[in-house]
C-alpha cells in the first residue's frame, strides 16, 4: 500500500493565497492529504474552510509538521524570518528551508523579493502554476 502524501499548504495574515492553493488542490489533486499551517487561526481557519482535511496553528505546529509534509507549499515569503508582517519567526522560516519536502512557493511583491521572469503574472496564475507542479510531483511519488 503506498503512502499517502501530505501536503502542508502554510499561510499567515488572512490565509487567502493558502485558501486558494487548498481549494485548487481539494477540486485536482486526487489521493493527497492538504493540511493547513497557519500563522494564525484566521489563515489556519479559511484554509479549512476551503477543504483542508486538518490544520494546526502556530510556531511549533508548522516546524512539527514541515518535518512531516512531502510538499510544502505558500508563498516565497515563509522562508524568511519575520516575513508576513512579523507573523513568520525565524525558527519557521528555517524549519521550512531545511525540510526535506518539495517546496513550490508562490513570489508576491510584499516579501520585497523580484523574482525577473514572474513579473507580469497575476496571484490566481501563480496558484494555478504551483497546483500544476504539485499535481506532477505527487504523480512522480504515486509511481
Amino acid at each position: 500500500m503506498k503512502k499517502e502524501i501530505l501536503i502542508a499548504v502554510v499561510d499567515g495574515q488572512g490565509g487567502g493565497i493558502g485558501k486558494a492553493i487548498v481549494a485548487r488542490l481539494k477540486s485536482e489533486v486526487l489521493g493527497v492529504h492538504v493540511r493547513a499551517l497557519g500563522t494564525n487561526s484566521a489563515a489556519t481557519g479559511n484554509m479549512l474552510k476551503a477543504g483542508a482535511q486538518d490544520g494546526a496553528t502556530g510556531e511549533n505546529a508548522i516546524v512539527h509538521n514541515a518535518r512531516k509534509a512531502d510538499i510544502i507549499m505558500g508563498v516565497l515569503a515563509i522562508l524568511m524570518p519575520d516575513s508576513l508582517l512579523g507573523e513568520l519567526t525565524p525558527k519557521m522560516a528555517e524549519a521550512i528551508g531545511s525540510s526535506e519536502a518539495r517546496k513550490i512557493l508562490i513570489p508576491v511583491d510584499r516579501c520585497n523579493i523580484r523574482i525577473p521572469f514572474a513579473e507580469n503574472y497575476t496571484i490566481q496564475q501563480f496558484v494555478d502554476s504551483s497546483v500544476e507542479l504539485a499535481k506532477r510531483y505527487c504523480a512522480e511519488l504515486q509511481a
